[in-house]
């Protein structure tokens, strides 16, 4: 059952509940949901086998952290031919710094998040890193003023 067709309202009603908190109990989760215990705990492992559920994470304050410098940088590749961006994905994804990486159409190749400690933390990770990836042409940098919103999950309402 890999096909989203194949889901029920209570599998989506999972979904929701895991994606909002993902720590709930199972007793909890089978309350919210509708059901006992083992047939929403086979249902839980069951998304998770299948690919739905891909892991449980905490959401850090990044400011405690000193993370909370966010900037957004686009990306232009010398070519965009599949070995280019090939060698450019593999170098990308090994770089900790980049907490987000999307390939785009349209007047540039990729987006870049990052963040990072400060305006000269950012300018090392620049200079030393994002401009030695492979085919990088050009850069432009957007530092955030201020995120106004940050989630994780999905509008799931319409499913259930």
């Amino acid at each position: 059952m890999n096909d989203v067709r194949g889901l029920d309202k209570f599998d989506w009603r999972i979904l929701e509940a895991v994606q909002n908190d993902g720590r709930l109990s199972l007793s909890a989760l089978s309350a919210h949901v509708g059901l006992s215990k083992t047939p929403c705990q086979i249902r839980l492992k069951r998304l998770e086998q299948e690919g739905y559920i891909t892991g449980y994470h905490g959401r850090l304050n990044m400011r405690k952290i000193r993370r909370n410098y966010v900037v957004f940088i686009q990306v232009k590749l010398e070519a965009t031919s599949r070995r280019h961006l090939e060698q450019f994905n593999i170098a990308v994804s090994k770089m900790d710094a980049i907490q987000s990486c999307y390939m785009m159409a349209g007047g540039f190749d990729y987006l870049l998040k990052v963040r990072c400690r400060n305006m000269e933390e950012y300018r090392i990770i620049l200079t030393d890193d994002i401009n030695s990836l492979p085919g990088v042409y050009q850069t432009t940098t957007f530092p955030v003023m201020e995120e106004v919103k940050r989630s994780l999950g999905v509008d799931l309402s319409g499913q259930i």
